[in-house]
């Protein structure tokens, strides 16, 4: 598409919450990203949702005097077609299925998450089928548009799309634009002044060097055990001792295998008085909605910062602004291996430094690797790559597999009957698991 006519971007997901923030993005930065066509998509559960946001979206734009015309539609392909960006950003079976990913591995006494352990695993089972379709329908109607993939488990999904499309896919997470904005404040640096190297996969990544104006500033960071947690993770403090022996900045979803048992008695604490993340998200969501519902509002809410995704929305669009112009700086991405990581394979997904060209992103060589991360990276990694195999074929022995050799599950027992339970919780939406044929338009 000639740069002059704008461009056309798809948000399949589009009555999220976090759409406003995208919204604001691309009003912020339209002189280096002109985005003529904005089309939100969501599924006809989510219209209501859709409508809201999608108003207010429309009223952002209206203030902003921009000639971006916004469209709310059920009908993916139509956004699709000819798009020159696609973002996703969808949640299968909704914060409902959120719910029982968190709450029955507790049941089992393992941890209950979202993207992290068995919770993770149904959550990739009930994505990944439907990311591919949405692949097989860019790959027909806009062969050359990037796919920029916010839907977690991220990692998990942008190597499906790696493995079982011809879809230029990026997975995006907000948490080390998050980082950086964290140590900006603390240095009072320019973000372009800082360079951090994170190494590992999504939810799964160490930080090995932070140099701020060209100094280390490692060791300082790390004596700072409470500073670097999330809305979204139990705010527990790093060991000191263990962190200086380490000499890496872990993701605090890292918490979860570093500190499993506290961890896990947190989740069953919360659990026993009725609160588990999910349940604090659908009330963040509820009170968000009657927000973006006023029709006086026409600019993104502050409340939107207590979701767990704060910033998602500028890494979309300083990706989307990269790949535009070709900027050539570098942003932290999910992208394949291709030896960067010499202990895993090509195709895998990792969570790495990238130069933004034009053609796409270029992985950084790594200047510091964690030897004690390295087996804790290959063993999730294995998990990840069975369950990939698992969603799409809906080979039950796969799930087994991929569960059983999970570090945060305990037994094969307990695998397979946590399996049963989870599998039976989400059949509408595990239709390869049963039997049953995958619809084409399958949930999105």
């Amino acid at each position: 598409m000639a740069v002059n006519q704008g461009l056309k971007i798809a948000v399949i997901g589009g009555g999220s919450s976090y759409t406003p923030e995208l919204v604001e993005g691309f009003i912020l930065h339209y002189k280096e990203l002109p985005v003529r066509e904005l089309w939100l998509v969501d599924i006809e559960a989510g219209l209501h949702k859709l409508n809201i946001v999608g108003a207010l979206a429309k009223r952002m734009v209206e203030k902003s005097g921009l000639p971006i015309e916004v469209h709310l539609t059920t009908d993916r392909r139509e956004a699709i077609a000819g798009a020159d960006f696609v973002s996703t950003q969808i949640r299968v079976g909704m914060l409902d299925a959120r719910a029982r990913d968190e709450s029955i591995p507790l049941k089992y006494g393992v941890i209950g998450q979202e993207t992290t352990g068995p919770g993770g695993m149904l959550k990739a089972l009930r994505t990944i089928p439907v990311i591919l379709g949405i692949c097989r329908d860019i790959e027909e109607l806009a062969p050359d548009a990037w796919l920029l993939n916010f839907t977690n488990p991220a990692g998990m999904v942008t190597e499906a799309v790696l493995r079982y499309s011809k879809v230029k896919s990026i997975g995006l997470c907000n948490a080390p634009i998050g980082l950086i904005k964290q140590v900006s404040a603390k240095y009072n640096a320019a973000p372009d002044r800082i360079y951090a190297e994170f190494v590992g996969l999504n939810h799964l990544h160490w930080i090995t060097r932070i140099d701020v104006e060209g100094e280390d500033k490692l060791d300082d960071m790390l004596a700072d055990t409470a500073g670097y947690s999330a809305k979204n993770v139990p705010a527990r403090e790093w060991n000191p001792e263990f962190l200086q022996s380490l000499h890496a900045l872990p993701s605090y979803y890292l918490k979860y295998f570093y500190m499993t048992d506290a961890m896990l008695e947190e989740q069953q604490a919360s659990a026993s008085k009725g609160e588990n993340r999910a349940e604090v998200v659908k009330r963040v969501e509820e009170e968000l909605f009657e927000i973006y519902g006023n029709l006086e509002l026409s600019e993104k809410p502050k409340q939107l910062e207590q979701r767990g995704g704060a910033f998602y929305s500028e890494a979309a669009v300083n990706l989307m602004r990269s790949l535009h112009n070709g900027t050539n700086d570098i942003q932290t991405l999910n992208v394949a291996n291709r030896g960067i990581l010499d202990f895993l394979p090509d195709d895998a997904s990792i969570e790495v430094n990238c130069v933004v060209t034009k053609t796409g992103p270029l992985p950084l060589p790594l200047t510091k690797i964690p030897p004690m991360a390295k087996g804790l990276i290959h063993a999730v990694k294995t998990y990840e790559q069975l369950a990939i195999d698992a969603a799409v074929t809906g080979d039950r022995s796969l799930a087994i597999q991929a569960l059983a050799h999970h570090p945060l599950v305990p037994s094969v027992e307990v695998a397979i009957a946590m399996l049963d339970e989870m599998l039976e919780a989400n059949k509408e939406y595990l239709p390869a698991f049963f039997g049953q044929e995958v619809p084409a338009a399958s949930v999105l």
